[in-house]
């Protein structure tokens, strides 16, 4: 069993998850579903092809930099009507919630080979690579140097260097615990992410999220 790990820093993010209408929201970390999207841009998959083997693995986010929760508005015109027209007079505010500056390592256990061609991909991607919407870019590369591990997930999260996402750490914020939010089979939170079919459907079902506290070495890297 191996390990990958995935760099997301950015100064916005956006992880939502339960987006209704008009509404964007954004966890409070990265969703499967969106970690898996970004996969798929790295290696050219197209929306409509199957995700099964991406799905399969498990999932665990570090939070290394808590982001802040923010609120922006946007305007869209052309909105669509109960009759299935546009309605090209009207304009509709759409609140879209991001995460500012915050700082992620997400780890994806599974089969060596896979990994290390999703590892390979992210160095060269095929399409633009964004952390949950297309207006927001990667800050830092996604990909880490020997970012494939031959240990289990746990280990690996435990065990690698806290980032700094290419800024200076707060004073006195080197020692402190970190958020680690683990894939369970059975215990934690409910997290509807899970994709079960291709992009293009936009099928997802549930899975479990089990939070834990983790201690890990005061050495950063950037």
């Amino acid at each position: 069993m191996a390990t990958l790990l995935l760099r997301l820093a950015g100064p916005m993010q956006a992880w939502g998850t339960t987006s209704r209408f008009d509404e964007r929201d954004s966890g409070m970390e990265p969703s499967k579903s969106g970690v898996i999207g970004l996969i798929c841009a790295a290696l050219g998959r197209d929306r409509g092809l199957p995700v099964d083997d991406l799905a399969a693995l498990r999932m665990a986010v570090r939070v290394d930099r808590e982001g802040l929760l923010m609120r922006d508005y946007q305007t869209a015109t052309g909105v669509l009507l109960a009759t299935g027209k546009p309605d090209h007079k009207r304009t509709v505010v759409s609140p879209r919630f991001y995460l500012s500056d915050a700082v992620f390592l997400v780890g994806l256990e599974g089969d060596a080979s896979l990994l290390n061609t999703i590892h390979t991909a992210l160095q060269r991607p095929v399409w633009p690579l964004s952390l949950g919407r297309k207006a927001m870019p990667p800050a830092l590369p996604v990909w880490l140097p020997e970012g494939v591990q031959q240990a289990d997930l746990l280990t690996v999260m435990g065990s690698w260097p806290r980032l700094t996402g290419g800024q200076a750490e707060l004073a006195g914020q080197a020692d402190h615990a970190l958020r680690l939010m683990l894939e369970h089979p059975s215990e934690g939170a409910v997290r509807l992410d899970q994709p079960v079919g291709p992009f293009a459907q936009r099928r997802f079902g549930p899975r479990f999220v089990k939070p834990e506290v983790i201690h890990v070495s005061d050495q950063t890297q950037a």
